[in-house]
């Protein structure tokens, strides 16, 4: 499955900072939570083409950003240049092997990255692995899908994504008696006039059972908010965004 998901990511690579731009409001919700970024070492888990972790690093955290595809990473590398700012290729659930012991004050993991493990024991496994290398008290902040809702509505299309130069397509297929969801996609290039289509497997993450697994793993104050300006979280809205605490 990682190389498919790889595959479909590298698909993309090309337009995925067009697809999905840098929100300000990304970087506001961190310093809400975390406070004054300078001196903070903040981990970035499924950092893409770096845009958060520039930023982050601009007001004045030491950021390390991970990610597993090639292609998203090569392009932060080159673009995303920052004293403050390491980019390397890391896996979610080796947390532990690849850093310090209670090495960040602050680990990221935005944009649905974390349903993109096959398995309610590799979530766990990477919660484990997150609270190891955050210090006491440290901050987890987390952004998924509103899996409630999704499932709840059985919601199968996304809101399109259009810019001047592509069309993105987003459709989710579901499997009776399984919490995996084929999530399909259609990238539409206007001016090649030629379609990319990709497909690829989420877990869908419901919010008690992700709150029970944060619990597992020794995080506490765990908030649940609609989106990154921290509205109450329940009803028809598509993300669901974590705050907790070591």
């Amino acid at each position: 499955m990682e190389n498919a998901q790889n595959k479909f990511y590298s698909s993309i690579s090309k337009y995925y900072s067009e697809i999905f731009p840098y929100s300000a409001m990304q970087q506001k919700f961190v310093q809400a939570c975390v406070g004054n970024l300078d001196q903070k070492q903040i981990l970035d888990i499924g950092c893409a083409t770096g845009e958060l972790a520039f930023h982050l690093a601009g007001s004045g955290a030491t950021v390390a950003g991970i990610d597993l595809n090639e292609d998203l990473l090569n392009q932060a590398i080159q673009n995303k240049i920052h004293p403050k700012l390491q980019f390397r290729q890391g896996n979610m659930l080796e947390l532990a092997t690849d850093f310090r012991k209670e090495q960040f004050d602050a680990v990221l993991c935005f944009g649905n990255t974390l349903v993109h493990l096959q398995s309610e024991e590799g979530v766990e496994h990477m919660l484990n692995g997150v609270n190891n290398v955050l210090k006491p008290g440290g901050h987890f902040l987390l952004q998924i899908l509103n899996y409630d809702y999704i499932l709840g509505e059985k919601v199968s299309e996304l809101p399109l994504i259009e810019t001047e130069n592509i069309r993105f397509i987003r459709n989710y297929k579901f499997q009776n008696n399984s919490a995996l969801i084929r999530f399909q996609t259609d990238l539409q290039i206007k001016a090649e006039d030629t379609t990319v289509s990709n497909q690829t497997t989420l877990l869908a993450l419901k919010s008690s059972k992700l709150t029970e697994l944060l619990e597992r793993a020794g995080f506490k104050n765990i908030q649940l908010y609609a989106n990154f300006k921290q509205e109450t979280f329940g009803g028809a809205h598509l993300p669901l965004v974590v705050s907790c605490r070591k």
